[in-house]
């Protein structure tokens, strides 16, 4: 049943690149499923509250202009061509759409092995990789996210952005696909940790979907 809420979720995530009006889609696992690393009241307002408004406002952004006709990708593509309305809201959810999928309550997901020699690949282990993501959304100033992405030629890289940006966005010096990304802005993890945003960036690792990731991971360079 997990499996098909997880896959039912990112096949109505993908469908918003085709389709707008935009609309968010179900939480793949309940308010409470990942308590003790990210507990059930942030959860429910982070989604129901944060994430529904910047779907709301991207809808309201856009009524009535030639965005209102486009795919999602489309409008993160020309992101700095577009009024602050459009680009933050509809990289607000974009990301947080992402967001919930690449967590998941099932304990001790593993990433594939192609993803595996990509992480060694490119940052030394799997440790390393971890340490750079972390300081990304460490070093974060202010609000934003952190992220791992393959690029052009299929590599993968970190990143950070402020506020709702993200690499798929015409505006960041990082362009690529993103694969993983972590909220730091503190509504995601202020209730629980308070201003302890490393202790967060920790125990996110608790409950990643690493299934997730891989597959997204194949999905962009199956684009390249």
């Amino acid at each position: 049943m997990k499996i098909f809420k997880v896959a039912a979720f990112t096949a109505v995530f993908a469908a918003q690149f085709a389709l707008a009006q935009f609309k968010q889609t179900a939480l793949p696992y309940a308010y409470n499923a990942l308590e003790g690393n990210i507990d059930a009241q942030t959860m429910e307002i982070h989604y129901s509250k944060h994430a529904a408004a910047y779907v709301a406002n991207l809808n309201k952004a856009i009524a009535g202009t030639p965005q209102e006709k486009q795919t999602l990708f489309q409008i993160l593509s020309k992101a700095g061509t577009l009024p602050m309305a459009v680009r933050n809201n509809a990289g607000g959810h974009y990301n947080h759409e992402l967001f919930w999928t690449v967590l998941t309550p099932q304990k001790d997901t593993k990433p594939s092995a192609k993803l595996i020699k990509a992480i060694t690949d490119a940052f030394g282990s799997m440790d390393a990789f971890k340490e750079k993501i972390a300081k990304a959304g460490a070093d974060r100033f202010g609000s934003g996210w952190a992220w791992l992405s393959v690029d052009k030629n299929g590599k993968l890289f970190v990143s950070s952005t402020p506020n709702q940006d993200n690499p798929l966005m015409d505006v960041v010096e990082e362009k690529g696909t993103p694969i993983f990304g972590i909220d730091v802005w503190e509504h995601a993890y202020y209730l629980k940790y308070q201003n302890k945003r490393a202790d967060y960036l920790t125990a996110i690792w608790n409950v990643t979907n690493w299934k997730e990731i891989s597959r997204r991971y194949d999905e962009a360079l199956s684009k390249k």
